[in-house]
């Protein structure tokens, strides 16, 4: 595949991002622009609460969903105002819901409130999208992201996430290996999404390579895979045009 077809490829599967501390309600229409106006429209913009109905009213119904974070970033908030959360982020417009897992819980051997919370959260989300962000960069080893993913997948989860971006340590091979295993022997269809740090063509090409080799050619569309990132975007728009596929835009995540 060429790298322009790899960058089309990667760029239909982009939860294009602005999770920044200081973002804007000028940012988000900005963000919504961007999402639109590429050479492949992405999946999602992905944002703060307070902007999904910005984001609806640049958006409209067109094929570019939202998404917006809950329980975010830490993941400690009670289960009582992640559900309100949650059900505003709705009644708001957003089309899906990334639900960071209460994961310090579940590293304690605390599962049962990390499982009602995805349970409750779900069950507001109906038919719309459930991303559960596991936060592997902060696991101790890989058994616990495949026990962190079990549990989450078992609770109900639709995808499930690598990291919120805002952390030292985000996303990674490994631990996208050991999620897309254990989606591989579940009874359903569910989606991984590697978030934080994934930048570059190569970065991309490195989780579609495995998602690949692991759930097959046709299996990563956007029903079942996304990318989470900011600075993504620049270089997939530069893949496609000919230019420096390294170049980057703004942002961390």
């Amino acid at each position: 595949m060429s790298d322009e077809a790899l960058a089309r490829r990667a760029l239909a599967l982009l939860d294009l991002t602005d999770l920044a501390d200081d973002a804007t309600a000028e940012g988000t229409r900005d963000l919504c622009r961007r999402a639109v106006s590429g050479p492949v429209p992405v999946a999602a913009v992905c944002l703060w609460p307070r902007f999904v109905a910005v984001a609806r009213g640049t958006l409209g119904d067109g094929p570019v969903r939202i998404a917006t974070v809950v329980n975010f970033p830490e993941g400690g908030t009670p289960i009582a105002p992640v559900i309100r959360e949650t059900e505003a982020a709705l009644e708001t417009g957003a089309d899906e819901i990334d639900l960071v897992l209460p994961w310090q819980s579940v590293l304690s051997g605390q599962t049962t409130a990390a499982s009602a919370m995805v349970r409750n959260v779900k069950m507001r989300c109906g038919d719309k999208l459930l991303k559960v962000i596991l936060e592997t960069g902060e696991y101790p080893d890989l058994d616990k992201v495949r026990l962190a993913a079990e549990l989450a997948i078992s609770s109900g989860a639709d995808f499930i996430k690598t990291s919120t971006g805002k952390t030292a340590h985000s996303a990674s091979l490994p631990a996208a290996r050991v999620m897309l295993n254990v989606i591989s022997m579940t009874g359903r269809p569910v989606g991984l999404k590697p978030s934080g740090g994934i930048r570059t063509l190569a970065d991309a090409k490195g989780y579609l390579d495995l998602a690949d080799a692991i759930m097959g050619p046709d299996w990563a569309t956007p029903r079942s895979f996304r990318f989470g990132a900011s600075g993504l975007y620049g270089a997939l728009v530069a893949a496609i045009g000919g230019g420096e596929a390294g170049g980057l835009t703004a942002g961390t995540y």
